[in-house]
């Protein structure tokens, strides 16, 4: 009942149990991984589970071993167990904490309960698993700027997203609507830019707002908590700050970033804003300084530009912004977001690391090493794969969680077009149509979760789960897909989300409490949805 689906399973007659006498054995290269399986443990079994640095189980005295073994796969693990314990073997460390994720699936799931559980036995079935994943880049994007998660939420978060074999935290900081980073030599980013004076309540143009203050942010400690928390669990923290559009909360901060150098609010409104930064040197010199603080904080390899939805009605129609253009030798607007963009880009490689960008960037010239996150159907990832571009695939019609989960008139703010948990389990992320070569430029990919309509952390859960289950397991798991076999495996591990508190969506639908009735939502067919889409991707350069 493992999930994600592992490569191969087999079981035997008996199981191991767990006593006072069990112990946790591991080289000293594998502490941290055996004091984290011993302190997930503990709590709901009550059993001391001491761990000692003898590598590998002694006749008559019951251990979970884990060694690292160089002929497994990287992240892989082969877990066995028997009558003299668990001998579990990772082709990594991350391999062998994620055979201690499936060594905790294997016991019963009030094993994730936070305090002893009385009347249970603890054991491990015996048996074999060996697995391996797909994908090197498995991910979410959780988008804390439209709703602010506290450190804490983000913590139980990258709790979840171990579970589940995900290895990637995007975090999407910056937008119109809130500021997130703490940024020292500009500090009225989040003095100005991490709050708004409220939100719009519902997806569709007209919808009111909600009349209450929205804010908060990270401090530069609160990051690096997240990013230490995230790599004891082999989780990358991939941050993204969303430059020149999506912008305006950093134009409210320093009205002199924009191209009318007007004073603008924290946008309170959901959508595509018009206001975005300008092309001046003195733009381009704030956020490379920007970019260094982002990057003395996330070591990943790694750095979210964005590039996305960017309207140009403001530089088209900007005398400065037409002069700048014309010095620069641009040939117009889509010319000028690449020059940006490619001088982000330039610092960020001159400090060894690499950028994505959303599709769009796409439709302008994309510098070598770039990275691809394609977003609007898998047009994005067909074309740049095909280009010799790096691709984290992210179709929205696939693994975009803040879309509607059904056709009911009871599911909370109906955005889109409904993205069912059968929907989600069939993502593929890699297109058609793609040679052997290609497909090597397919990294993985990632589920985006956008929180306009995600007001807190409970809200979190029912959009998120059960579909990331499925993306997991799409991301993480070869072979043939079988729905029905997930579902079931899917009803066990609802067990263990109970045990964790995880309010998911339930298979009949939302609960009277996470229904928004009255709130106007902005739903579509798949057919509307599709036309929308291909109208948008036709601008990419093949």
């Amino acid at each position: 009942m493992l999930l994600p689906r592992p490569a191969s399973a087999s079981s035997g007659d008996g199981s191991f149990p767990l006593d006072p006498s069990t112990r946790i054995t591991a080289p000293g290269e594998l502490a941290p991984t055996a004091h984290w399986l011993q302190s997930v443990l503990r709590p709901a079994t009550g059993l001391p589970l001491p761990v000692t640095g003898v590598a590998g189980p002694a006749p008559g005295s019951p251990a979970l071993a884990l060694t690292l073994d160089p002929r497994l796969p990287s992240e892989g693990y082969r877990l066995t167990c028997g009558p003299d314990g668990v001998a579990l073997a990772g082709g990594d460390a991350a391999g062998v904490f994620y055979g201690c994720q499936a060594l905790r699936q294997l016991l019963p799931p009030q094993v994730y309960r936070a305090a002893p559980v009385a009347g249970v036995r603890w054991a491990v079935p015996y048996g074999t698993v060996e697995d391996a994943p797909r994908f090197r880049w498995r991910g979410a994007m959780l988008d804390v700027a439209r709703h602010f998660m506290p450190k804490h939420d983000v913590l139980r978060f990258l709790d979840l997203l171990a579970m589940h074999r995900l290895n990637t935290l995007h975090l999407h900081l910056t937008d119109d609507q809130g500021w997130r980073v703490e940024i020292l030599r500009h500090p009225r980013l989040t003095e100005v830019g991490s709050w708004r004076r409220e939100s719009q309540l519902g997806a569709a143009p007209d919808a009111p707002d909600n009349g209450r203050p929205h804010g908060g942010y990270y401090t530069q400690d609160d990051l690096r908590e997240i990013v230490a928390y995230a790599a004891q669990r082999h989780i990358t923290v991939v941050p993204e700050i969303d430059v020149p559009g999506h912008s305006q909360a950093a134009i409210a901060a320093y009205p002199e970033l924009g191209v009318r150098g007007e004073q603008l609010e924290t946008s309170p409104r959901w959508g595509i804003n018009t206001n975005i930064l300008n092309a001046e040197e003195s733009t381009v010199d704030f956020f490379l300084g920007v970019f260094d603080e982002v990057m003395d904080l996330f070591p990943a390899p790694f750095i979210g530009i964005g590039g996305d939805e960017c309207p140009k009605d403001q530089w088209d129609t900007d005398p400065r912004t037409q002069e700048l253009m014309r010095e620069r030798g641009l040939g117009g607007s889509k010319e000028l977001q690449a020059w940006f963009l490619g001088r982000i880009g330039a610092h960020v490689a001159a400090r060894g690391r690499r950028v994505f960008g959303w599709d769009e960037i796409l439709e302008g010239e994309v510098p070598e090493g770039v990275a691809v996150a394609s977003w609007r159907g898998m047009t994005g990832a067909r074309t740049a794969a095909r280009r010799g571009y790096d691709v984290i695939s992210c179709p929205d019609d696939q693994v975009y969680l803040d879309y509607r989960q059904s056709e009911l008139d009871s599911e909370p703010i109906p955005f889109a077009v409904p993205l069912t948990l059968a929907d989600a389990y069939r993502f593929d992320p890699v297109p058609d149509g793609l040679t052997e070569q290609e497909t090597a430029r397919i990294l993985g990919g990632q589920a985006n979760i956008w929180t306009e309509h995600m007001d807190s952390p409970r809200t979190v859960d029912y959009y998120v789960f059960p579909r990331l289950c499925a993306i997991a397991e799409a991301l993480w798991s070869g072979g043939e897909r079988d729905f029905d076999d997930f579902r079931v495996r899917l009803r066990a591990h609802l067990a263990r989300l109970d045990a964790l508190g995880v309010e998911y969506r339930r298979e009949d639908g939302p609960l009277p409490w996470q229904s928004r009735p009255g709130v106007p939502g902005k739903p579509a067919t798949r057919t509307e949805w599709a036309e929308l889409i291909d109208g948008l991707v036709a601008t990419i350069r093949t």
